[in-house]
C-alpha cells in the first residue's frame, strides 16, 4: 500500500508498510497510478503519449528495484494480524487530584472539572493505594508514569508533594523508575508550586490557547474575566526558572478561530518551543464545535502552519509542533502503533474516589468503571475490550493509509463521537490525515537541506 499526494509542487509517496518515503518527479508520479494493475506493455502504452518512452523505461526500472528492495509496495509483515500482548501490565496511571476547577473553561469535555459529579479533591489514603496499586499492576516493568490531572489538580498540591515523595520512595523499594508529569492551567503556578516541580524533576502540560483574546473567549474565571495575562505571566516565569526544559504548552483551537496557524505563531513569538494545538472536541450543537462550515479553513490552516515551521527554520528558529511529530524509522512499539495509547489496558484513570477508569475522558461515566481501590480491577471483560479495540478490528482502519500513526484514533473520541470503541471519529481522521502530510512534507524538506538524495525519482 503506498499514498500519494502533493504539497506545494513536491510530489510524494509514502509506503505504508516499510514507512519509506518517495519523491516523485512527474513520470513516476503518473506510473504509480497503475502500476499494480496493468503490465508493463500497457503502462508504456497508457501513458507515452505523455512521456517520453525512454523516460518511462528508465522509471519503470527504478521503480522494480524499490519493489524488490521492499521499500515501495512492501507487503504488510503482520498479513493484517495482530493478537495484543495477554499480560496487560500496567504502565501509567492518570490520578485525578481535584474534581474542581479554578476556571470555566466553555469547551470543558469534562464540565469545569468536576466530571458531571460533585466537586472533590483526592485524599492522601487514595492517592496512596493508586500508587501501590500501579507498583504491583506493572509487574517486572522498571518504567511507570503518573500524570497529575484534574480540573486542576494544583488545587492540591500539598497531596501532589506528597504523592511525589511517596511515589518515588515506592519506586526506589521497588527497583523501579517513576515519572510524575502534571497538567496545569498555571493560575496557581507560583514562585513555591515551581520550585518543588522543578526539584523533582516533574514534567509539566501548560494551557494557554494562543492570542490574548483566543485564550480569554474560551479560558475565562469564574466571573468571566479572562485569564490569558496572569497564566502568561505565571508560565514564563516557570519556564525560566528550569531553563524551557521539559515542559509542553498544550492549547485547545474551535470555530472561533480557525486561523489557528496565528496562535501557534503567537505562540512561538512568546519563546516558547514545545507547542501543541488540538482540535476542540465536542458536539455539534456547540457554536464553538468545528464542522463542515470551517472544515476546509481549518485543513488550510495547517498548511499554512507548515509553511509556518519552514520559514522559521529558515531564520534559525525552530518549534517542536506536536502534531508533526513523525517518526518513519520503525516507529513506537508494535502495541502502541496498533492500539495507540494502551487507554483500558495499560493506562488507567482513577478519579478522587479511587474508581478505575480507562483513561481521563471516560471518568464519570458509570458504565466504564473498570474497578476500584484498593479492590483493583473488576471489569476484566472491559479491559479485553480496549485491548481488541486495534486497527485490524477496525474495519474503516484497515484499508488505511494512516493506520499506523494514528492507531486507530482516541478511543474515547471514537466512542462520543464515532460509535463505539471500533468506529473512528471522522473528524478526527479527517484532520490526523491532513497533519501527517504535513509532517511528511516536512521531512522531506529536512532531508533535502540536510543534503539528503531521498529513496526514489
Amino acid at each position: 500500500m503506498i499514498h500519494k499526494f502533493i504539497f506545494d509542487g513536491v510530489r510524494i509517496a509514502l509506503d505504508v508498510h516499510s514507512g519509506a518515503l518517495h519523491v516523485l518527479d512527474e513520470v513516476a508520479w503518473d506510473l504509480l497510478e497503475d502500476f499494480c494493475s496493468l503490465p508493463e506493455e500497457d503502462l508504456l502504452a497508457r501513458h507515452s503519449a505523455r512521456h517520453r518512452t525512454e523516460d518511462i523505461i528508465g522509471a519503470l526500472a527504478e521503480i522494480r528495484d524499490l519493489v524488490e528492495n521492499k521499500i515501495l509496495f512492501s507487503p504488510d509483515p503482520l498479513d493484517g494480524r495482530y493478537n495484543p500482548p495477554e499480560d496487560n501490565i500496567i504502565k501509567a496511571l492518570c490520578l485525578h487530584l481535584a474534581h474542581a476547577c479554578n476556571l470555566e473553561c466553555r469547551y470543558c469535555f469534562a464540565g469545569q472539572g468536576k466530571f458531571g459529579g460533585s466537586p472533590g479533591l483526592m485524599s492522601p489514603g487514595v492517592g496512596r493505594r493508586a500508587l501501590e496499586f500501579l507498583m504491583e499492576a506493572s509487574g517486572p516493568r522498571r518504567h511507570v508514569e503518573v500524570d497529575f490531572f484534574g480540573g486542576e489538580p494544583l488545587l492540591n498540591f500539598n497531596v501532589l508533594k506528597m504523592l511525589v515523595d511517596y511515589g518515588q520512595c515506592l519506586a526506589r523499594e521497588r527497583g523501579k523508575e517513576i515519572k510524575f508529569t502534571v497538567t496545569t492551567n498555571a493560575v496557581l503556578l507560583d514562585g513555591p508550586a515551581g520550585d518543588f516541580l522543578n526539584s523533582r524533576n516533574i514534567s509539566v502540560v501548560l494551557s494557554l490557547d494562543g492570542r490574548p483574546p483566543v485564550h480569554d473567549a474560551m479560558r475565562p474565571f469564574p466571573d468571566g474575566k479572562g485569564s490569558y495575562d496572569i497564566v502568561l505571566r505565571n508560565i514564563k516565569f516557570f519556564l525560566e526558572s528550569r531553563d524551557y526544559r521539559d515542559y509542553h504548552i498544550r492549547g485547545t483551537f474551535t470555530a472561533a478561530n480557525p486561523d489557528f496557524a496565528r496562535d501557534v505563531e503567537h505562540l512561538a513569538s512568546l519563546g516558547f518551543y514545545n507547542i501543541s494545538l488540538e482540535p476542540v472536541v465536542s458536539g455539534p450543537g456547540e457554536e464553538y464545535a468545528l464542522g463542515g462550515r470551517v472544515l476546509e479553513e481549518i485543513t488550510s490552516q495547517y498548511e499554512v502552519l507548515t509553511r509556518l515551521i519552514l520559514d522559521m527554520r529558515r531564520e534559525g528558529r525552530h518549534i517542536n509542533f506536536f502534531h508533526f511529530n513523525i517518526d518513519l524509522d520503525g516507529g513506537p512499539c508494535l502495541p502502541k502503533r496498533m492500539s495507540g495509547c494502551g487507554a483500558g489496558h495499560q493506562y488507567l484513570a482513577v478519579d478522587p474516589d479511587g474508581v478505575l477508569y480507562p483513561c481521563h475522558q471516560f471518568v464519570g461515566q458509570r458504565e466504564w468503571r473498570l474497578g476500584s481501590l484498593p479492590a483493583g480491577i473488576t471489569r476484566p471483560d472491559l479491559v479485553d475490550r480496549f485491548a481488541a479495540a486495534h486497527i485490524f478490528n477496525k474495519p474503516a482502519c484497515r484499508s488505511c493509509w494512516a493506520r499506523f500513526f494514528c492507531s486507530g484514533g482516541c478511543h474515547a473520541n471514537n466512542q462520543a463521537h464515532g460509535g463505539g470503541l471500533l468506529t473512528p471519529y471522522a473528524l478526527g481522521c479527517i484532520l490526523q490525515k491532513k497533519r501527517l502530510e504535513c509532517a511528511i512534507y516536512l521531512e522531506v524538506r529536512r532531508a533535502v537541506a540536510g543534503g539528503g538524495e531521498g529513496k526514489s525519482r
